[in-house]
């Protein structure tokens, strides 16, 4: 069901990615290291989950959730336990044949078709124990949490993939992440102090669909649903929510459940406001600043000079470094990109849903 809110896990349940998970599928089985790319809720999760049940040789981690669990910092024995789960989760044909290979690592206990590890075992064992196999996926979703493993911003983990990367060819990772800049800095393959410095990989970018796509999928939704809505209203949504198959998924199910437009997109809203609920308060624990420039951009202020005005009139003087450091922050984590229109750079917050959230939740 197009409108299904949940993950999609089935290639019949997306809409018009075949290119992007043929993509990702080739990507996995020719690179070590394939980054997936693309601001939130475009669908990167569904397309990693999707290509990971075709090969049927797939570990799923998602390192978000992970970081949420382990208190904000993920350790070892938290990593190891995500690891543990990822392999229980393999179709029992595979994890038979996988354990076969996992079983003689020391601090391995297997009974029937549950594996545990015990404190001692040693990731960079179960890597070689998994490389005998032809050919294994790790896929780390939204993977930029992992600069919050170990003591050194997860250049820990690195190692371990670079070692993966140089001695066991039969091992293939999957990075993907939202907050794209963020994730570029984790890999570091063009900074000289990261493990990975110099190492190949490759990179696909999810994109938002078009207008003329998003129209396409809600009309085929609400076909899908058996649910009669009036073109305009098919037409206005599109508009709204930017081709971010996630809000449109969410206008559809709301739809369905109301049968009202101005109630599916309050619908949409109210998901939005949840979850800015906790990104503000992150943003806030680095600086106010970062949201009184997304307030400033969410308004118009879109130059540097007006951006800099405003803040300086609610929060005192700004050194330009200090504004510049914020800006690329913030497009670090994919909440604003820049552009040239008439000679001059603007930024815009990239999701039309979170701009008009940001509005309304500060009385703008």
């Amino acid at each position: 069901m197009l409108f299904d809110p949940r993950p999609k896990e089935k290639r019949e349940d997306i809409f018009d990615r075949e290119q992007e998970i043929e993509m990702i599928k080739n990507s996995a089985k020719e690179y070590p290291i394939t980054l997936i790319l693309g601001i939130r809720r475009v669908g990167k999760s569904s397309l990693l989950k999707v290509v990971l049940n075709e090969l049927k040789s797939g570990i799923y981690i998602d390192v978000r959730k992970l970081h949420f669990d382990s208190g904000g910092w993920i350790t070892n024995e938290s990593l190891l336990k995500a690891f543990e789960n990822g392999l229980n989760s393999l179709s029992h044909p595979i994890k038979r044949e996988v354990f076969q290979y996992l079983k003689r690592v020391k601090g391995v206990s297997i009974a029937g078709l549950q594996l545990n590890f015990e404190p001692e075992v040693s990731l960079s064992e179960i890597l070689e124990a998994l490389n005998k196999r032809s050919r294994i996926i790790i896929a780390f979703d939204e993977a930029q949490y992992l600069r919050f493993y170990g003591r050194r911003g997860g250049k820990e983990f690195l190692t371990l993939v670079a070692y993966a990367y140089d001695n066991l060819p039969n091992i293939s990772f999957i990075f993907t992440g939202s907050e794209i800049g963020l994730l570029h800095d984790l890999i570091g393959v063009s900074d000289y102090e990261s493990p990975l410095y110099g190492r190949i990989y490759n990179e696909i970018t999810i994109y938002p669909f078009s207008k003329e796509l998003s129209i396409e999928f809600l009309g085929q939704g609400f076909v899908e649903a058996g649910i009669k809505i009036r073109e305009e209203e098919i037409e206005h949504a599109a508009e709204l929510l930017g081709g971010i198959p996630g809000w449109l998924v969410e206008f559809g199910y709301n739809y369905i459940k109301t049968k009202s437009f101005e109630n599916a997109i309050k619908g949409v809203i109210r998901k939005a406001e949840k979850f800015l609920e906790g990104e503000l308060r992150e943003l806030e624990k680095r600086s106010p600043r970062y949201i009184l420039v997304l307030r400033a951009i969410s308004m118009g202020f879109d130059r540097w000079a007006l951006i800099k005005e405003f803040l300086e009139s609610r929060s005192g003087k700004i050194p330009n470094s200090r504004l510049a450091a914020i800006l690329e922050g913030l497009q670090k984590m994919s909440w604003i990109n820049a552009e040239y229109r008439d000679g001059e750079k603007r930024y815009k917050i990239i999701d039309p849903v979170i701009e008009r959230v940001i509005k309304e939740l500060f009385n703008l």
